[in-house]
């Protein structure tokens, strides 16, 4: 797998302007690869006329510029059709936010056989605020319920302090319902750009959960055999 520490520099070197044969030269990568990296960067006029100028072709002038116009239309495509999905999403009603849940519980949450404990784990911000809204707006679960635990690479050691006031604040969940953060030893080579903004995974339990267990469980089971039935009598 490719370092990110590397697309951040092919993104650098494109945003300067240099072509993509050029920065595959520079970091002895496969030019298909920088190309994918650098897919979403529109260049400006300078950057343009110094690509032009290193190939004075006409081919390759109109070359460059389609390319431009084709990432332009994709971006802008992009940007459309993000807006006309908020649009179509609308306001959230109760009942979306209930079948929203059980289905993200369904994939995320803890469904293992034999257990009865009601937990959710992700490294999504908006998804566990999402989940958190759920479990107390459609489980009615109050706030002295909820137990968290940090997940995340060791190597973030000396960062726990302050990765467990980022959860602590985005939750409002205070550090005392927080249990100790679990450091996970692994020996991966990759570097990340982004180190100083990682968090981690965040695992939500809640106390005396075993009922409502049994209940999403229930939620769960009709939501599928629904889904069947009207499958069955659509078909």
């Amino acid at each position: 797998m490719a370092k990110i520490k590397e697309k951040d520099r092919a993104i650098k070197l494109r945003q300067q302007g240099n072509s993509v044969n050029e920065i595959a030269q520079k970091l002895n990568t496969p030019k298909s690869t920088v190309s994918q990296w650098c897919r979403n960067i529109l260049l400006n006029k300078k950057q343009i006329k110094r690509l032009i100028e290193k190939q004075k072709s006409g081919s390759y002038k109109g070359r460059i510029k389609f390319l431009e116009r084709t990432r332009k239309r994709r971006i802008e495509e992009i940007k459309k059709l993000k807006k006309e999905g908020l649009k179509e999403i609308g306001r959230i009603s109760k009942r979306d936010l209930f079948i929203a849940g059980i289905a993200m519980y369904w994939s995320e949450g803890y469904t293992y056989s034999g257990g009865d404990q009601v937990g959710f784990t992700n490294s999504d911000p908006k998804m566990i605020l999402f989940m958190l809204r759920w479990f107390k707006e459609i489980c009615k679960i109050p706030s002295e319920r909820f137990s968290l635990q940090i997940k995340i690479n060791k190597i973030h050691k000396s960062r726990i302090k302050k990765v467990e006031y980022y959860w602590s604040k985005l939750t409002q969940v205070p550090i005392n319902q927080f249990n100790k953060s679990i450091l996970i030893k692994s020996n991966a080579k990759k570097i990340y750009s982004n180190i100083d903004s990682h968090y981690g995974t965040l695992r939500i339990t809640i106390h005396q959960g075993t009922q409502l267990r049994r209940k999403i469980y229930g939620w769960i089971e009709g939501l599928v055999k629904k889904n069947i039935s009207q499958g069955s009598s659509v078909g």
